[in-house]
C-alpha cells in the first residue's frame, strides 16, 4: 500500500513547537509520508524552534515582513499554502492551534477537499475579540475540520456545543506536553544568551498578544519594576518579542533596571530550563499556561479570560489582567508562600498525546481510501 501523505503546517514558533512531536510520531509509524510545511509567519524564531527537535521543513513560503498586517498574511497563506497543496496533493492536512497560518492553511485545504486534522481543537475564550484573532481563527478551522483533536475532556465539551460531530473528536491530551517532557530531559544547562540570570531567584515574564500592545503592556512593565523595587534579591527573565512596538516598551521602562534581563526570544531549550527554575511565570501566553502546570509552575495569566480554564480549575494558573495592582497584589502573594502550587498533575496530558493522534490519523485515512 502506498504511504500515506500528510502535510503538516507551521507558521510561528508555538505551532512548530507543538506540531513537533506530531511530525515524528508520523515518521515513527512508518504508514506517513510526511511533509512539513513552514509558510514563514514567524521566521527565525521557527527554525530555531525545530532545531532541537532535528527537523527542517521541507519547504518555507517565506511570507513574512516587518509590521505584517493580518489581511496580509491570510492572503498571503491562503494563496501559498493552495498552491502548494495542488503540487503535493496529499490526503490529508494538519494545523495546530488558533494562529493565522491555522486558519488560511485549514481554509486552502477545505477549498480542495482535503480533511484537515485540527490539533488542539475545541478551546474557547467566549469572546470572539479576546483573544484576538485568535478566537476566531480557532472557532473558524473547527467548523471546517475533518477531526479534531482536542486536548481535554473540556475542549471536547466545547466542540460538541458547537455542534461538531462527536465521532470526528478525539480527546489526545496537549502535544506541548509531549514536547516539553522530552525537552526537559535533554537540557541541562542554558545557553551564554541568559547567563545573565544567574543563580539567584528570577520570575520569568512574556508578553507578546495584540491585545497587550500599548497601555496594557506598560502595566505590566510598570509591575515587574514594581516586583523588582520591592524584592532586590529578584531579578526578571524578560524574553522580547521581535516587535518592535512591543520591545520599545520594555526598553523605554526596564532597560535601565539592572535585575531586568531584557533578551531576544529564546530557543526552545533555554525557554524549557527558564521555566523549569524561575520561581513562577508571568504571562498572556495560551501555550504557556500548559506548560507551567506540566512543570508544576504557577502561572499569573496577563489576560481577563482564558480558554484553558483547566489551569485555573487546578490551581496552577491566576487571572491578572493587565492592572498593575493587581499583577503585583497576585505575585507578592506568591512570593510570600500565600499560593502554595498544587500537588496535582497536569491537567493538559501525558506526553503521549501525538502518538494518539498519529494512530487516529491512520485509521481514519485508510478507511477513507477503502470508501
Amino acid at each position: 500500500m502506498d504511504r500515506l501523505k500528510v502535510v503538516c503546517v507551521v507558521g510561528t514558533r508555538p505551532e512548530a513547537i507543538k506540531m513537533a512531536p506530531v511530525v515524528i510520531a508520523l515518521r515513527e509509524r512508518g504508514s506517513f509520508d510526511v511533509v512539513l510545511l513552514a509558510t514563514g509567519q514567524h521566521s527565525q524564531m521557527l527554525y530555531q524552534a525545530l532545531a532541537p527537535f532535528q527537523l527542517t521543513p521541507h519547504a518555507d513560503l517565506g511570507i513574512m515582513r516587518e509590521r505584517q498586517s493580518l489581511d496580509y498574511v491570510t492572503s498571503a497563506v491562503l494563496q501559498g499554502v493552495g498552491d502548494f497543496l495542488d503540487d503535493c496533493r496529499p490526503a490529508a492536512v494538519l494545523v495546530h492551534g488558533d494562529t493565522t497560518t491555522t486558519m488560511a492553511s485549514a481554509l486552502a485545504a477545505f477549498y480542495r477537499d482535503v480533511p484537515v486534522g485540527h490539533v488542539e481543537a475545541g478551546l474557547r475564550s467566549g469572546d470572539m475579540r479576546r483573544p484576538f484573532p485568535e478566537e476566531m481563527n480557532r472557532v473558524f478551522t473547527d467548523r471546517i475540520s475533518s477531526l479534531h483533536f482536542a486536548p481535554t475532556e473540556g475542549a471536547r465539551r466545547n466542540l460538541v456545543a458547537d455542534g461538531i460531530r462527536e465521532g470526528s473528536i478525539l480527546v489526545t491530551g496537549n502535544t506541548v506536553i509531549d514536547a516539553l517532557l522530552w525537552m526537559r530531559d535533554h537540557v541541562s544547562s542554558p545557553s551564554k544568551a541568559i547567563g545573565a540570570v544567574g543563580d539567584g531567584p528570577f520570575i520569568l515574564v512574556t508578553a507578546h498578544r495584540r491585545e497587550s500592545w500599548g497601555a496594557p503592556l506598560r502595566e505590566i512593565a510598570l509591575s515587574v519594576r514594581d516586583l523588582l523595587g520591592v524584592r532586590r534579591d529578584l531579578k526578571a527573565l524578560i524574553p522580547m518579542h521581535r516587535n518592535p512596538d512591543v520591545r520599545s516598551v520594555w526598553m523605554e521602562i526596564l532597560g535601565g533596571e539592572d535585575r531586568a534581563v531584557l533578551c531576544d526570544p529564546l530557543d526552545y531549550p533555554d525557554f524549557v530550563w527558564a521555566m523549569d527554575r524561575c520561581l513562577f511565570i508571568l504571562s498572556d501566553s495560551g501555550g504557556v499556561q500548559e506548560e507551567a502546570s506540566g512543570l508544576r509552575k504557577r502561572v499569573l495569566i496577563l489576560r481577563d479570560v482564558t480558554e484553558r480554564p483547566e489551569v485555573l480549575d487546578s490551581g496552577y494558573g491566576f487571572l491578572v489582567g493587565t492592572s498593575r495592582d493587581r499583577i503585583v497584589s497576585t505575585a507578592m502573594r506568591v512570593l510570600n508562600g500565600e499560593l502554595p502550587a498544587p500537588a496535582v498533575a497536569s491537567p493538559f496530558g501525558d506526553g503521549r498525546a501525538s502518538a494518539r493522534i498519529a494512530e487516529a490519523l491512520e485509521s481514519y485515512l485508510i478507511d477513507r481510501r477503502k470508501n
